[in-house]
């Protein structure tokens, strides 16, 4: 006589294998969201610089980018399965060959410390401009904060970005949201936009470059996630987490037009944005800013000291606290400064990343639905 287990303990079972399943599609969206909502995003600075800039056109920008941060973050994964590599280094070099892709290796690396000063330049931005603080001591805070989240590798990568990212977007998405569909409408002064514009490429151009340089820092993060989650789990988590990323472009977006031009005043445009709803609303983004700068300050950090340690062999926390330390003099430069001329022209590096992708990706999806199909067709012919 066979037995069979109550039905309570199949029920207990899906649950528990449906909040898995969950689970393991929200890290990606985490990671995703936190390796690319950082200082330039949450200020507000990128959105300006990029989409506001181009007034109504803009929104044009913003849906070409959700498109694109979907697509790209889906097929980054699929192909990192496929080729069961974990590390960007490695990725780099399938999709752009051993030569070419060990001197963008060096580029991007470039690009990862430029980051590190970006983030820490944000902290001191925010800390004079909005706390009255001394901007060395946003800097020399967010120093510390970085090495001692970091020194443990990616576990602390990861765990940090469990925690720090979820409370980072819900306090996004309730400032932004209010900001931009119940704080009163006015009619926007867009004469002076053009005065302010670091790139002028018009709004695809900018779209594009806008989801190049971040997808670039994003690919750091992603790709290690591929030892962790399934490939199903992985391709749909990313594609999540370019489709959040744009719905939160669009509330920024949103919110900010409504304060043109005053926010191209301001390095930090959304600390003002939400000044205008109440102190209690400024305060709390300020925590948004500051939770923004840390992650994707750890995303770049990790990046850059995890393929330093590699070249030198030397200990990769003796590179972490180097890395850092090395950012400390660029960190003294303007924030809008290094978010309008630096990123730019990292995302014409990361353009080349992102046609790479597509054509490896597009080609491996196509030879394998055509195998699919070959043998779909011999099992029914067989049969």
């Amino acid at each position: 006589m066979r037995y069979f287990p109550p039905a309570g303990i199949f029920i207990i079972y899906e649950l528990v294998k449906g909040v898995v399943y969950i689970k393991h599609k929200l890290m990606l969206v985490a990671a995703y969201l936190g390796a690319v909502i950082g200082a330039g995003f949450a200020s507000g600075q990128e959105i300006v610089q990029f989409f506001v800039n181009y007034n109504l056109e803009g929104i044009k920008g913003v849906l070409v980018a959700t498109v694109l941060f979907a697509i790209c973050g889906a097929f980054l994964l699929y192909l990192a399965h496929a080729q069961k590599t974990s590390n960007y280094q490695d990725m780099l070099r399938y999709l752009l060959g051993n030569r070419l892709g060990s001197a963008v290796d060096i580029l991007l690396a470039g690009f990862l410390y430029m980051g590190i000063g970006t983030m820490l330049s944000a902290s001191g931005a925010m800390f004079y401009e909005h706390l009255y603080l001394p901007k060395s001591l946003g800097i020399g805070l967010a120093y510390v904060i970085i090495v001692i989240l970091l020194i443990v590798g990616k576990k602390g990568l990861i765990v940090s970005y469990s925690i720090l990212v979820p409370i980072k977007i819900i306090l996004l998405v309730v400032i932004s949201g209010y900001a931009a569909f119940v704080l009163p409408a006015r009619n926007p002064d867009t004469s002076a936009i053009s005065a302010s514009m670091y790139f002028d490429g018009g709004w695809m151009a900018a779209s594009i470059l806008y989801v190049a340089y971040n997808f670039t820092l994003a690919m750091v993060v992603l790709t290690e996630y591929q030892s962790v989650t399934s490939r199903r789990n992985s391709v749909i988590g990313a594609a999540w987490g370019g489709l959040a990323l744009g719905l939160l472009v669009v509330l920024n977006y949103l919110s900010m037009c409504k304060f043109l031009p005053e926010v191209l005043h301001y390095q930090v445009p959304m600390l003002y944005v939400a000044g205008n709803i109440n102190l209690q609303a400024k305060h709390l983004y300020t925590i948004v800013l500051w939770l923004g700068i840390i992650t994707t300050a750890m995303a770049n950090a990790y990046g850059f000291a995890q393929r330093f340690a590699r070249f030198t062999r030397l200990n990769y926390g003796f590179c972490l606290v180097f890395a850092v330390t090395m950012a400390i003099p660029l960190s003294m430069q303007s924030f809008a400064s290094l978010v309008g001329r630096v990123y730019p022209i990292f995302g014409a590096l990361g353009v080349i990343i992102i046609a790479a992708l597509l054509y490896k990706a597009i080609k491996a999806v196509t030879i394998e639905v055509y195998y699919r199909i070959i043998s779909l067709f011999r099992g029914t012919k067989e049969a």
